[in-house]
């Protein structure tokens, strides 16, 4: 008689541990981007001018970047400022990654003028505070200058990188952003920008907003 006991799990589950044990490799040359390549998204439209994701490049960037860091209404939130050695290690430990965030300018009308970071939110530790969904993008916001704040621009370049996201990624139904809660101006471009308020959320350093902008409303708000 054999008493070996054979457990089968769900073709579901199975799935699961088959994606955690891929993506925790670092992918090999002729491995997919986990981004879908950001930069090749190409330029939108929008009521400010024609915007396109730029990948950062560090020789070219940090000066402008670590600048953007170091202004007062920004450094709170980012942590980056000081000398440029403090953005360079963010932007180097980014770029010699496996692709899971990518550092990208945000260029309109051909002037560099915002930072984004686009991510895999369901990759990153943010998705053990949020019931995360596989492909879920997420994205990191700095306006870079002043004369930009206030007035809109965030909002529409918000819901700009959100349609660049949700166009060129198909398995992707949400795009997420976790801005600090003291944050206010942030948190009401992300909201006049199409996101919706999901929940508040305990992250390491900060009190969160979940903002969500879902594939299914993206014509609705």
């Amino acid at each position: 008689m054999d008493d070996t006991l054979e457990l089968r799990l769900p073709e579901e589950l199975l799935a699961l541990f088959r994606t955690a044990e891929h993506d925790d490799r670092t992918p090999g040359p002729d491995a997919a981007p986990l981004l879908d390549n950001p930069g090749t998204w190409g330029p939108i439209t929008t009521s400010e001018g024609v915007f396109q994701l730029v990948p950062a490049r560090v020789d070219r960037d940090l000066a402008l970047i670590s600048h953007w860091m170091n202004d007062p209404a920004v450094a709170p939130f980012w942590e980056l400022s000081g000398p440029e050695a403090v953005a360079e290690a963010h932007l180097s430990g980014l770029l010699g990654g496996d692709g899971r965030s990518v550092p990208c300018l945000g260029v309109l009308d051909s002037v560099p003028m915002s930072y984004f970071e686009i991510y895999r939110a369901d990759l990153d530790p943010l998705a053990r505070h949020y019931p995360a969904r596989p492909h879920d993008t997420g994205v990191h916001v700095l306006i870079g200058t002043v004369a930009d704040r206030g007035r809109g621009i965030g909002s529409t370049l918000l819901r700009a990188v959100a349609d660049l996201v949700l166009d060129h990624r198909p398995r992707c139904s949400r795009v997420i952003a976790e801005p600090d809660l003291r944050n206010t101006p942030s948190v009401s471009a992300f909201l006049s920008g199409g996101f919706r308020f999901s929940s508040e959320t305990e992250l390491p350093g900060k009190r969160a907003a979940l903002m969500v902008r879902d594939r299914a409303l993206r014509n609705l708000l």
